[in-house]
């Protein structure tokens, strides 16, 4: 027999029950679902970030303070940083999430404090108007730059240069419109309200320095620059633990871990359901076996070889694996196009490594689980067979 004739029967089998075989491959299918939606997704989700950080630059580093005791770090000593190994600016944030105000409209979104230099370390852009500047630091003006999102929700459009807005009861004019940045990992970076540092800390009732934010004069002397701000720290600090020092490199690895991990798990959830596919396919073969026995026997008899049987049965496996395989696929390009939209990845699709995968292990579940009830279809004899009843 012809593998083609081999394969046309063994789809002949696989119609002939059609909802028997649908429900036998109902765990593969799930089980592909869950391989190819989870890889897709990790590789979308570091894709995005690794661009997000890359369009940051990778001459940024962040130190963020653990602990709840004073490190008596002032705006000056941040100040005095510049110049120092490599160190070309610095800018202290405070941040917090409040309630802003306009007219009769209120919104939810996070209000930050920086100094003029967080903008060109952050490389955020002004699409309308100006970013801060000292004057408005010294000054403590009342004054705010604001993401596109406030501005639409607030004011229903764009042109909000010169208006006024309140957090927390204070009375804040819109000097700048930043250029719409859309949605990170983080959640959305158009809902911000910018305000200088000084101002911010009154608002926020943050007296402490938190974070601070350090730009570099290249990538090459990133290393300099930590060691500077190690020693910076450790001048201030107790213990190792009271403070992170990150940089772009860091922050990228320590996500890429995070989904490495999360991935894992629910891969291995995935695996169950695959088990379970396989196990399925192999209970639904031995039946099969069972109830084509004459069938065997006659085949046999009119000088059918083992290996023919064998290859019949195992491919029979392998479309019904295979089949619950394609469905798989087909149904995760169907739930990665829905959450395009909602997750914000409009990249986010089967990609062909998860393809490939995907197959790859429905072909492996099928011969695997196959390969018992087809070996034992090609060992049943002749006479035993026909005489079955």
């Amino acid at each position: 027999m012809s593998l083609a004739q081999s394969f046309k029967m063994a789809w002949a089998a696989i119609s002939s029950n059609k909802m028997r075989s649908f429900l036998t491959v109902l765990g593969v299918i799930i089980g592909i679902i869950a391989v190819v939606v989870l890889t897709s997704l990790g590789q979308s989700a570091m894709d995005q970030v690794t661009g997000q950080i890359q369009d940051l630059g990778t001459n940024m580093l962040v130190v963020s303070v653990n602990t709840t005791r004073r490190t008596d770090i002032t705006t000056d000593l941040l100040h005095a940083l510049v110049g120092r190994d490599g160190i070309s600016a610095v800018s202290p944030q405070a941040s917090g999430r409040m309630t802003a105000k306009a007219g009769t409209e209120s919104f939810a979104c996070s209000v930050e404090g920086v100094e003029p230099a967080f903008f060109a370390i952050r490389k955020l852009s002004v699409a309308q108007g100006r970013a801060l500047n000292a004057a408005d630091e010294e000054n403590r003006s009342p004054v705010a730059v604001i993401g596109v999102e406030v501005a639409d929700k607030l004011f229903g459009n764009r042109n909000v240069l010169g208006n006024t807005l309140s957090v927390a009861g204070h009375e804040l004019t819109i000097v700048g419109l930043l250029e719409e940045q859309g949605t990170s990992m983080m959640g959305s970076e158009d809902a911000r309200i910018m305000l200088p540092f000084a101002l911010a800390q009154r608002v926020l009732k943050q007296k402490d320095i938190g974070v601070f934010f350090v730009s570099t004069e290249s990538e090459a002397v990133i290393p300099q620059a930590e060691q500077s701000l190690h020693r910076f720290m450790q001048a201030r600090t107790t213990d190792a633990e009271d403070y992170d020092l990150l940089n772009q490199s860091s922050i990228l690895d320590l996500f890429d871990q995070f989904t490495s991990t999360f991935t894992m798990l629910l891969s291995g959830i995935a695996g169950i359901a695959l088990l379970v596919g396989g196990i399925s396919i192999m209970n639904i073969m031995l039946v099969s076996v069972t109830e084509r026995t004459r069938e065997i026997g006659i085949r046999k008899a009119i000088g059918a070889q083992r290996s023919a049987i064998l290859m019949q049965f195992l491919i029979e496996a392998v479309v019904l694996s295979l089949s619950g395989g394609l469905l798989g696929v087909l149904v995760s390009w169907l739930i990665l196009t829905g959450l395009r939209g909602p997750l914000a990845m409009p990249q986010l699709s089967v990609s062909l490594g998860s393809l490939q995968l995907a197959l790859s292990f429905s072909t492996a579940i099928g011969v695997l689980f196959g390969i018992y009830p087809a070996n034992k279809a090609s060992l049943l004899k002749p006479i035993d067979a026909l005489r079955y009843e």
